[in-house]
């Protein structure tokens, strides 16, 4: 038997357990090992019966005096009542249905059992506890630091720490890949003695030692991959592009406002990047409404004065749309060319000399032939873009907006796209999204990072309220005054459909309600991620249009999608999101000078009303970010369908500490060339094809 024997061929395990254990996502040994326990019931304290209080939990031993299954007269339950002694005195000790424990004791059996202690009129009882019989000095379940695990239907804690234990001599087969003088640096045990003792530790020291360990493991592999992600990239080349410091300042100087010092710095990042053959990699990380778009047009401006090419991808057709139509906005009084290739779109502007450009709505073989001639300085896209045979002539800057949602592959289709094989485009990413340094170092270890963290001037705080039930009448007055101005509302759902367990909001039921008994005269339509791509767009569109005036949507609502005129974002069921989402669903309104407001109605009032306090009170998405991750962790955070975002099995993006020390690590190991730690180059092979080749 070793790491990669299947569990099925473990002894007593027979093909139903595997089936369960599989759910798990295990499958043979290794995966078994690496199964880590949740959390660990401390019984390292064994303490005779006569010293026994209510209300501890503990370790006891002792002889089986009596045990017997009867049946509870009331409630017809199978109930098993024992009796334990010491040397000390006697506890009576009660099971509930589990009428094999009476037939497993017997009486003169000694057992170790751990639990919390009661008591009632006869004296003191554990009522349920975790038994063993005790043979020699070995204890799995009832004595120690006792592991529990995460279970699927049909397993128990037993089982799983019954099959461990069986294993975990093969332990000492994992090959620890981490060099030798990381271990001693950072005073890190060997990896498998960390397998050890996570499972079994003898004390809390040594369990510490191996969680340590463990979560530098995770966190380090992550970061090397990001390392040597930006190594490569760093050892190819891209077109330089000459930073136009005139034309630069005649553009900025013709902006309708000014731009922020943070918006400067962030473009002198950029712009500083470009200005080398070596390729960028960067990401701009600016909360909602920040100013990222114009940003990122300077980073334009200089590419198209170069000559060069841009695209921007998108992932939705009405975000690629409105990027158009900003960026002729933004580019009126230039000789810029720009281009829309989506799935059902493809437009271009026409310029005559430096005046307002005109739209043209052309063929797909149209738009590909200016494309690849040239023609066109930017293009705007979503996965059409890359999906089909887009040819550029020479692409030197590949912008992504909302990053999350494109995946590694997608990325690289993009930079192959230059037009050169000598050359890859500079890569520039966006998220609206407020990610927290240290988060950001693990999820985009191998970006650069530019952060936009001031609004521009004159940006009106969007008020934010939370609304009690008895208020709820008094704001849809409210919300009727602002539509009866011309306003639109947003309002978001935790759920699609009704569910009486849950009792939250749904899109389905908000939308009847509001539909049929308070905005009975009003346009309202309603969205979320079941609908089909073209019903969502259309719907989307007549909310853009100000056709509907009230749009009832889950978390789906589109990230960057701009309504100006609508004002007011109603969140439902607020306490089931985190701080960082529903700053983000905030950010849909205040997209004007006009007054924004977002009411958040709570489903529970005393339920995360501190959470939803702090938000009613800062505007600042980074800060609410950084102490919602510290709450809540990123996975409640940001979702698990969040891509990029880490799978961890024991480490967490809260290790700030073990994430500044597996960062140098990595670094200064891809320094030295990692060719020189053929383990550890075998690890990160196993799941990442771009290490190949």
């Amino acid at each position: 038997m070793n790491l990669t024997t299947s569990v099925e061929k473990i002894n007593k395990i027979g093909k139903v357990t595997a089936r369960k254990l599989s759910k798990l996502g295990i499958k043979n040994v290794q995966d078994l090992l690496e199964y880590y326990p949740v959390r660990y019931d401390d019984y390292t304290q064994t303490l005779p019966i006569s010293e026994l209080k209510p209300g501890i939990s503990t370790n006891v031993q002792g002889m089986v005096e009596f045990i017997q299954n009867k049946r509870s007269f009331k409630t017809r339950m199978m109930i098993t009542e024992g009796m334990i002694k010491d040397a000390t005195g006697q506890m009576k000790v009660i099971w509930f249905n589990q009428p094999f424990i009476g037939r497993s004791l017997k009486v003169g059996d000694i057992v170790s059992l751990s639990g919390k202690v009661d008591s009632d009129l006869a004296g003191l009882q554990m009522n349920s506890p975790e038994y063993e019989k005790v043979r020699g000095n070995q204890s799995t379940h009832t004595k120690g630091l006792v592991p529990v695990y995460s279970l699927t239907a049909g397993l128990t804690n037993k089982q799983l720490r019954f099959l461990i234990k069986s294993i975990i001599k093969l332990s000492s087969e994992f090959i620890d890949a981490l060099p030798k003088f990381v271990k001693e640096k950072y005073n890190l045990i060997d990896f498998s003695q960390a397998i050890y003792n996570i499972h079994f530790p003898q004390s809390a020291e040594v369990l510490e030692q191996a969680k340590r360990r463990l979560k530098f493991n995770e966190l380090f592999l992550i970061q090397l991959k990001s390392q040597v992600q930006k190594f490569k990239v760093k050892n190819q080349k891209a077109e330089k592009i000459k930073f136009y410091k005139q034309a630069t300042q005649e553009f900025v100087n013709n902006l309708p406002f000014k731009l922020t010092n943070a918006q400067k710095k962030a473009s002198w990042e950029i712009l500083q990047n470009l200005d080398s053959s070596q390729p960028m990699s960067r990401l701009l990380e600016g909360d909602v409404g920040s100013g990222k778009t114009v940003t990122v047009a300077l980073a334009m401006l200089n590419t198209a004065l170069n000559k060069k090419q841009s695209a921007l991808l998108v992932p939705t057709e009405i975000l690629a749309s409105q990027h158009f139509e900003t960026l002729i906005k933004l580019f009126k009084n230039t000789d810029i060319k720009i281009g829309l290739f989506t799935r059902s779109q493809r437009r271009t502007t026409l310029p005559t000399g430096r005046q307002a450009h005109n739209i043209k709505h052309i063929t797909k073989k149209e738009i590909n032939n200016l494309i690849k001639k040239g023609e066109i300085d930017i293009l705007i896209g979503t996965h059409a873009m890359i999906q089909e045979d887009v040819e550029f002539k020479n692409l030197a800057l590949a912008i992504i907006d909302e990053q999350h949602r494109f995946g590694v592959e997608q990325r690289k289709v993009l930079r192959k796209k230059s037009g050169s094989k000598k050359t890859i485009p500079h890569l520039l990413s966006m998220t609206a999204t407020p990610i927290p340094r240290s988060l950001a170092q693990v999820v985009y270890g191998d970006l650069d990072l530019s952060i936009i963290n001031e609004m521009p001037k004159g940006r009106k705080i969007i008020k934010t309220f939370v609304v009690p039930e008895r208020k709820r009448l008094d704001s849809y007055t409210f919300i009727r005054k602002e539509i009866e101005a011309g306003r639109q509302v947003f309002v978001v759902c935790p759920l699609i459909k009704e569910s009486d367990k849950l009792g939250v909001k749904s899109v389905e039921e908000e939308y009847k309600r509001l539909n049929n008994q308070i905005f009975k005269d009003l346009k309202i339509a309603y969205l979320h991620g079941k609908l089909k791509a073209k019903e969502k767009e259309e719907i989307m569109q007549e909310f853009l249009d100000n056709k509907t005036k009230i749009l009832i949507s889950t978390s789906v609502i589109e990230v960057g999608v701009d309504v100006p005129n609508a004002t007011i974002m109603i969140i439902e069921g607020a306490e089931r999101f985190g701080m960082a989402q529903l700053h983000q669903f905030r950010g849909r309104v205040g997209r004007s000078d006009m007054q924004s407001y977002c009411l958040l109605f709570p489903t529970d009032e005393f339920k995360s009303k501190e959470r939803l306090e702090t938000l009613a009170v800062s505007n600042d998405g980074f800060k609410l970010a950084e102490a919602d991750l510290k709450m809540r962790g990123p996975g409640e955070v940001y979702g698990t369908a969040q891509a990029g975002f880490p799978e961890f099995k024991i480490a967490s993006l809260n290790d700030y500490q073990l994430i500044k020390e597996t960062k140098e690590v990595a670094e200064e190991i891809v320094k030295q060339g990692i060719e020189e730690y053929p383990e550890l180059v075998e690890q990160i092979k196993k799941n990442d094809e771009w290490m190949v080749g």
